[in-house]
C-alpha cells in the first residue's frame, strides 16, 4: 500500500506563496511519476501539475498556474512539493498529491490525467483572499 500525505496549505492573500508538501510511504518513491491535482468549489478536480520519476527529465503544468508553479520532488526523502507563487482568488481549492501508475514507470515521463495515477493523499486546503 501506498500513503501520501499533503502539508503547507494555509490562507494567504492575494500576490502571496505556499509551499505545499507531500510524503509518501509504503512503496519504493523514486519509481513512479507523481502529480499534484486540485478541486475548488463546485468544481471538477483538475490538473495542475506533474513531474517524471526522475525530476530532471520532464515536468508538465497546466495552462493556469505555468510560470507560478513550480513542482519539485526529492526521491531521498520521498518528497513532492509544489511551489505556488503569485497566487490569486482563483487558486482556492483543496490540492492533493497522486502517483502516477506503474505502467508508467518505463517511459520517465510527467502525466497529466487523473486515470494515470493510482494513489491519492487526503488533501490541503489552500485559500486566497482578495
Amino acid at each position: 500500500q501506498v500513503q501520501l500525505v499533503e502539508s503547507g496549505g494555509g490562507t494567504v492573500q492575494t500576490g502571496g506563496s505556499l509551499r505545499l508538501s507531500c510524503v509518501a510511504s509504503g512503496r519504493t518513491f523514486s519509481t513512479n511519476a507523481m502529480g499534484w491535482f486540485r478541486r475548488a468549489p463546485g468544481k471538477e478536480r483538475e490538473f495542475v501539475a506533474g513531474i517524471s520519476r526522475n525530476g530532471d527529465i520532464s515536468t508538465d503544468y497546466a495552462d493556469s498556474v505555468k510560470g507560478r508553479f513550480t513542482i519539485s520532488r526529492d526521491n531521498a526523502k520521498n518528497m513532492v512539493y509544489l511551489e505556488i507563487n503569485s497566487l490569486k482568488p482563483e487558486d482556492t481549492a483543496v490540492y492533493y498529491c497522486a502517483r502516477g501508475i506503474d505502467y508508467y514507470n518505463d517511459y520517465d515521463v510527467a502525466l497529466r490525467y487523473d486515470y494515470e495515477y493510482d494513489y491519492w493523499g487526503q488533501g490541503t486546503q489552500v485559500t486566497v483572499s482578495p
